[in-house]
């Protein structure tokens, strides 16, 4: 069947192997050939081709929960579980998820592969972090036990690691206690990139922090934003909420977005926003999951499909580096429809993950002609600058730049050697930026 990620670009026709257990993911490896190289899916979710290959191995059926313990506030889940599953499973309880990215639809093994980051990064770090162990089956269909105190270097290398160490069965993950589920919204207006990262700065101790900018705003109002600052409300909803979603039945004609379209829809946004309450009270799937209430929305981009682009930059260079894109993208009109700005703290000692003390730029593209170019020049830019990509939402880095980015992938790669000699597991990406 044909494959794609959530960026729609690239597809690959691939043999879809989706075991129902354990013991038949087990059977999978041992009975199919050792040298045609396979991956782990789990909900597609990725935007890119990090798990896309010729043959590809679904988790979704490993979804059922295991444990849950109030003592210790851990739950055990099996990683084709998804965020939104585990959500409605310990909210009723009084827990939340301690890190959450921008959609409930990725699986837990998707989560720990791609070492996830959410809106509170400055304060929580990674979801990594919060993962106390878990089960990998090597490529042999042994399954061990990870943690930072059993196989370290190996949890450190799965961590982050874009399915390419084994495939993760179930993990056991640390929840937090949340007063409610509900969020404290505070918008704030900035008039340009530095007046947003200055309010950034500014109120880094609230808990969630994340912007929208406007990348095609005018020269004196590049980087015009909303700042949404987030808190858990003191009371309120201590339930999981369910929205009814709207659907984009198909792909739309990729012309509609243009220049002028997309500069009138973030001008519209921004001014239907500047003029809205500052302070909200709102539930957490409208705060951290506002794309998910459109199911599909990555049609709207057309059948060629989008490619986001995300770096970080260090904390030192950050507001003269991105100033320098968004001036860069400007010039181009190459508009992305959405551009998302957050704070990073402290990055972890996970081999191949992503954050780092700074800032983080994601946006995203058309796939169209001209943009891989475009996209190379933003790369010398970010490399330049002390910068580096999001594997997770990557299509198209070359190995040049993701070895002169990702300065431990030595390490990463002797661990990997060694429980997978043969590399068996390996991707499109892990291909093209010479992991495998």
């Amino acid at each position: 069947m044909r494959l794609q990620g959530w960026g729609r670009f690239p597809d690959i026709a691939a043999e879809f192997i989706e075991p129902v257990s354990v013991e038949l993911v087990q059977k999978s490896l041992k009975e199919k050939n050792k040298v045609l190289p396979l991956i782990a899916r789990g909900a597609g979710r990725s935007y890119g081709d990090s798990a896309l290959a010729s043959r590809v191995i679904s988790t979704r059926f490993l979804d059922q929960f295991i444990a849950f313990d109030h003592k210790t506030q851990t739950i055990r889940c099996g990683s084709g579980a998804t965020l939104d599953t585990v959500l409605k499973f310990i909210t009723p309880k009084g827990y939340f998820l301690p890190v959450l990215p921008g959609t409930k639809y990725v699986s837990i093994g998707g989560a720990i592969a791609a070492d996830i980051h959410g809106k509170n990064h400055h304060k929580s770090g990674s979801f990594c972090s919060y993962v106390s162990e878990l089960s990998l089956m090597l490529a042999n269909g042994e399954i061990i036990k990870c943690s930072k105190a059993e196989n370290p270097d190996l949890f450190q290398a799965t961590c982050g690691g874009m399915g390419l160490t084994g495939i993760i069965i179930d993990a056991v993950l640390l929840m937090k206690r949340v007063t409610s589920v509900s969020i404290r919204k505070r918008s704030l207006i900035a008039r340009d990139l530095n007046e947003c990262m200055d309010i950034i700065d500014e109120t880094e101790d609230s808990e969630y922090s994340v912007a929208w900018l406007d990348c095609l705003a005018s020269k004196a109002r590049l980087g015009r934003s909303i700042i949404h600052l987030g808190e858990h409300c003191k009371d309120g909803r201590a339930e999981y909420e369910s929205r009814r979603r709207m659907s984009i039945p198909f792909s739309t004609p990729s012309i509609l977005l243009n220049k002028c379209s997309i500069s009138l829809f973030n001008s519209a946004l921004y001014n239907l926003r500047k003029y809205g309450s500052e302070i909200s009270t709102v539930g957490y799937d409208s705060y951290f999951f506002p794309l998910d209430f459109i199911k599909n929305w990555n049609r709207l981009y057309g059948s060629q499909g989008f490619l986001q682009y995300q770096f970080a930059i260090p904390i030192t260079n950050s507001k003269q580096t991105i100033s320098e894109v968004l001036e860069k993208i400007r010039a181009s009109g190459k508009g992305p429809l959405l551009s998302v700005l957050k704070k990073f703290g402290e990055g972890n000692n996970n081999y191949l993950s992503f954050p780092f003390r700074g800032y983080s730029l994601a946006l995203d593209f058309k796939k169209e002609v001209g943009l891989f170019p475009f996209l190379a020049e933003l790369d010398e830019i970010i490399l330049a600058n002390g910068g580096r990509l999001y594997l997770a939402k990557d299509a198209r880095m070359t190995e040049d730049v993701f070895k002169r980015s990702y300065l431990d992938w030595e390490k990463f790669l002797n661990v990997k050697s060694r429980v997978d000699p043969n590399h068996l597991f390996a991707s499109l990406q892990s291909n093209r930026i010479g992991l495998t």
